[in-house]
């Protein structure tokens, strides 16, 4: 037994050393990016910079010489992608296409406010406070009565 476990244990040190393998890398960005544009499907591009950046799938993307290079954050952690790992969407897309890219007044739309999904916490939240203001509007209905009836009781009693 442990002879297998020694066994797998050195056929997994290759894979290990390329997992660990890094390159220092670093891209010239803002501290906070502008707003990220769609340019397709799935694939947006941080508009006005030096590097084509493409956020895909929670990753951000750059190529960089013949390669590819991707983080989970834009300000730093980048680490070279095998190219079977990056996606095809913008693997295809022309070299440079969205270097320095502004785009368009008609292009750019920001993303509407996403509507509370039934059944979700943003909606039951929503209904929570519809019920919270129906509960307060019919408290000031029964204030309104009582001061109106007591108003009709002090007349008669005049």
């Amino acid at each position: 037994m442990r002879a297998i476990a020694l066994i797998l244990s050195i056929m997994a040190l290759p894979g290990l050393a390329q997992a660990q393998a890094s390159v220092q890398f670093s891209v010239n960005l803002p501290v906070v990016l502008p707003p990220l544009v769609v340019v397709e499907p799935g694939v947006r591009v941080v508009p006005g910079v030096e590097e084509e950046i493409f956020f895909v799938d929670g990753f951000y993307y750059v190529r960089h010489g013949n390669g590819w290079y991707r983080s989970r954050s834009h300000r730093g952690g980048w680490a070279w992608v095998e190219p079977r790992y990056v996606p095809a969407r913008i693997v295809r897309l022309p070299p440079g296409q969205y270097r320095h890219w502004q785009p368009r007044p008609a292009e750019y739309r920001p993303a509407a406010a996403p509507r509370p999904v039934p059944g979700g916490s943003a909606y039951r939240i929503e209904e929570q406070r519809e019920r919270l203001h129906e509960r307060e509007r019919k408290e000031e209905r029964r204030e309104e009565k009582r001061e109106h009836h007591e108003e009709h009781e002090r007349g008669h009693r005049d």
